[in-house]
């Protein structure tokens, strides 16, 4: 059933978003909300509340709240795969004995992290690939600058440049490996393990690989690998939802663990916010349902994330792996092609730099999109107050310029009466944007946005009727790269066998 057919029919475009704060008195109150030491104001967006309403029915229709417990109770919510998805377990919400093993794997966590903050390891070079890689940097670069323990350095490039970069960085007799892949068989991971180990053994480092700790889902080839610590974590926790989990580990030794499990706490008072409130006053829901009426109300294609905060900058990478590798499909659970658009492109970056590289197109190009923005009452650094004012006036200023435009009469006022430089310099206004402002960024709050990112994801695919826990879109270009490797011939294209023999493979 396509549960969404009723919101395209009360799609409305334009819309008027200055309009619908005349017509729409509550619109303010029913369309932000504060939650986890988050705020959220999703007013500014071209969402009418008529839409909205359409959407609270598309959600109920679609058994929002049925699929929701199935995935907090640990039931399967990944059919293509035959498996649960239990990360919220990790962080202590859902089945008593998911929790408990969870719980049970996190200490042993904890303890290698407390082990190798005392006994003179300086620097961690933690090996990974996609969500082995981008939640860890994320945690890092977000928390790390005051932590007082080993620097961490990820690489999760296959390219050589990556490795030998952390490497050149490292003291190979303080270091130590951390290997971080879900099967222990990820190609790029063992590739850098492999050659990370033979730069420990050059320097002279007796038995590197019993001195590494390997952190999988399959911890007997870990065992066989020879790894001298072996961390586990469920198998039913995918890549990118698994920074919960041992995964997460250069957080407890950058940090100590107390900031692990801060985080874990974070996310479980989104995870209860998510599972008990309304929907319509539900966090991630308002979110995931401004999303899907974004690409099925107004058929826009992208959306932006900006953080006006430095501590943040990793946030937009890690939210095209979560968003677009989730839902990112074409088909629904059942294998029916998707009426309409599914995952947006999602794209960004750092303010006020993105100011001065792509607002440009945001506030004068062709293309329109929802701009989320994302910022922090509480700076960062002791800095004169100066700095984080400009920056938080900068972030308002853009999403108030976003909605308000510039006229040609107003711009002809300040061309000189050129009418053509006035209509190089009229802003059409209308761009919807959104806007996130924490109290502050701590270990906590920081565990309660990603949740919130998390379950908004999980709404929106909810909504669509698809999958969010499989992958299968990577794995086509793996077997091709395997089969170029092998030297194997399967009638590639004319254009890819010419690059395979001019590349030399």
């Amino acid at each position: 059933m396509d549960v969404l057919a009723p919101v395209r029919a009360a799609a409305a475009a334009p819309v008027d978003i200055a309009g619908l704060f005349a017509a729409e008195p509550d619109r303010l109150a029913r369309l932000s909300l504060s939650v986890g030491g988050i705020h959220a104001d999703f007013s500014r967006l071209a969402l009418p509340l008529k839409g909205l309403d359409a959407l609270l029915a598309a959600a109920d229709a679609a058994d929002l709240a049925g699929w929701r417990a199935r995935l907090l109770a640990g039931d399967i919510v990944n059919p293509s795969e035959g498996r649960a998805a239990t990360h919220a377990a990790e962080r202590g919400t859902g089945d008593a004995a998911l929790v408990a093993t969870a719980a049970s794997d996190a200490g042993q966590a904890a303890a290698c992290a407390d082990t190798l903050r005392r006994d003179g390891t300086r620097h961690i070079i933690h090996i990974g690939i996609g969500g082995s890689a981008l939640g860890p940097a994320l945690l890092v670069d977000a928390l790390g600058r005051d932590g007082n323990g080993p620097a961490v350095h990820i690489v999760s490039n296959i390219d050589g440049e990556a490795l030998a970069r952390a490497m050149a960085a490292c003291d190979p007799a303080a270091t130590r490996l951390v290997i971080v892949s879900k099967t222990f068989t990820t190609a790029e991971t063992m590739t850098n393990a492999a050659t990370a180990l033979a730069w420990l053994e050059g320097a002279g480092i007796a038995d590197a690989r019993r001195q590494s700790i390997a952190i999988t889902a399959r911890p007997d080839r870990a065992a066989a690998w020879g790894a001298g610590t072996v961390l586990p974590f469920a198998d039913t926790v995918g890549g990118r939802y698994s920074l919960w989990s041992a995964v997460g580990l250069p957080l407890s030794l950058r940090c100590g663990p107390q900031a692990m499990q801060a985080l874990r706490d974070g996310a479980a008072a989104m995870d209860s916010h998510f599972r008990d409130a309304p929907l319509a006053r539900n966090l991630p829901v308002l979110a995931a349902l401004a999303d899907v009426w974004a690409a099925h109300g107004q058929g826009q294609g992208t959306r932006a994330v900006f953080a006006y905060d430095e501590r943040l900058r990793l946030l937009p990478a890690y939210l095209q792996q979560l968003e677009m590798e989730s839902n990112g499909k074409r088909v629904t659970r059942n294998g029916d092609p998707v009426p309409g658009m599914t995952a947006p492109i999602t794209w960004g970056g750092t303010g006020t730099d993105a100011q001065h590289a792509v607002f440009q197109l945001l506030h004068q190009g062709t293309v329109v999109g929802p701009v989320e923005f994302i910022g922090v009452r509480q700076p960062g650094h002791g800095l004169l107050a100066t700095h984080h004012r400009q920056l938080l006036a900068s972030m308002l200023a853009q999403g108030a310029a976003l909605l308000t435009g510039r006229s040609f009469e107003a711009a002809l006022a300040l061309s000189d009466g050129d009418a053509a430089l006035a209509r190089a310099k009229v802003f059409p206004g209308n761009r919807p944007s959104s806007t996130l402002l924490l109290d502050r960024l701590d270990a906590e709050t920081l565990g309660a946005l990603l949740a919130f990112y998390e379950h908004r994801t999980f709404t929106a695919a909810v909504l669509l009727g698809i999958n969010p826990f499989d992958q299968w879109g990577v794995e086509l270009g793996k077997e091709m790269a395997g089969a170029m490797l092998a030297g194997a011939d399967l009638g590639f294209d004319p254009s890819t066998a010419d690059l395979v023999r001019r590349a030399g493979l």
